[in-house]
């Protein structure tokens, strides 16, 4: 018997005992009420709380209310359930995506020290058990009319969830860096990926695979290796409206990154950390610090990059 039946079925049997609320004082009798129209399941458990401390005699009432509540509870959150995956069976490929747009500016130590624009776009979709996540970013400062910084990243990872915390993950991404000597840098892995924590105000979840790597670099040279990836996103929503993020590779749910691909000869590690302040359901504001870090940078290059980013971000 399905989740919605059997929650109709209890709602139904649970309706012959409602005649003993009728036992309750007017006024528990509208609290309760009250409480329970306002769908807030807190308030419905403190009110019943309360009503069973002031009125003991009638418990075997309120015990038939709450358990009443409860199956109506049941039977919205299976029919909301039901809505959802009908809707995504339904839905087309280019349906039920979810994103954000980025822009700013930035500050930048290392190889150069420098003030510029950054820019992202992130888009993602969920499915029953697949989903898909895309990213493009760009940084990108002129001076005296030469390009003096020019990162992008665009990439594509798709996930399949095989269990409630187990996925599987795969990763494309294409990358330029000329100020790290990198003329494209290509990178494809796959993995198993497992969700750590997953409730309201607290998400991390880590991924671990084999990749392959073709470097092109501004000299001509290139070197194609095989090297192995690890990812973590994290989202931490420390007050209301206000949430760290260190994420892999800006591929998950917010605005910082930690990625770490190991080869043979070099060790490329990407780490960001951002700080997001909700100003309105679509508009929050991301002080960011990024540390790109590579181990075997071409001649006349510094190892390490650091990129500090002030953006604004909408939500569509």
């Amino acid at each position: 018997m399905s989740i919605l039946r059997r929650s109709l079925l209890a709602a139904a049997l649970l309706a012959t005992a409602s005649p003993a609320a009728a036992e309750l004082p007017e006024g528990v009798r509208a609290m309760i009420d009250a409480a329970i129209a306002t769908g807030d399941a807190k308030k419905v458990e403190t009110v019943l709380e309360l009503a069973r401390t002031t009125n003991p005699e009638e418990s075997e009432a309120l015990d038939a209310i709450e358990a009443e509540w409860k199956a109506a509870q049941a039977v919205k959150l299976a029919q909301a359930k039901a809505a959802k995956e009908e809707e995504v069976r339904t839905a087309g490929m280019l349906e039920l995506w979810t994103g954000e747009g980025e822009i700013g500016a930035f500050q930048s130590t290392g190889n150069t020290d420098s003030l510029g624009i950054a820019a992202s776009v992130k888009a993602k979709r969920e499915g029953l058990r697949w989903s898909h996540r895309l990213l493009g970013r760009v940084d990108y400062q002129r001076q005296e009319g030469q390009a003096k910084r020019e990162q992008l990243l665009a990439a594509y990872e798709p996930r399949w969830q095989f269990s409630e915390d187990l996925f599987v993950y795969g990763l494309a991404q294409i990358e330029r860096d000329r100020l790290q000597g990198i003329t494209r840098r290509y990178a494809a892995s796959g993995g198993l990926g497992y969700k750590v924590f997953d409730r309201e105000g607290l998400k991390l979840s880590v991924k671990a695979g084999p990749a392959w790597r073709v470097t092109d670099y501004t000299d001509g040279t290139s070197a194609s290796r095989i090297a192995g990836l690890f990812g973590a996103d994290f989202d931490w929503e420390i007050v209301k409206g206000l949430t760290f993020t260190q994420d892999a590779n800006a591929l998950a749910e917010g605005g910082g990154e930690v990625q770490v691909l190991v080869d043979g000869s070099n060790t490329s590690i990407n780490f960001v950390s951002g700080l997001d302040f909700r100003i309105s359901e679509k508009l929050r504001s991301r002080l960011s610090y990024a540390v790109d870090y590579d181990s075997n940078p071409p001649e006349g290059a510094v190892s390490t990059d650091t990129l500090t980013r002030f953006t604004i971000i909408y939500g569509f």
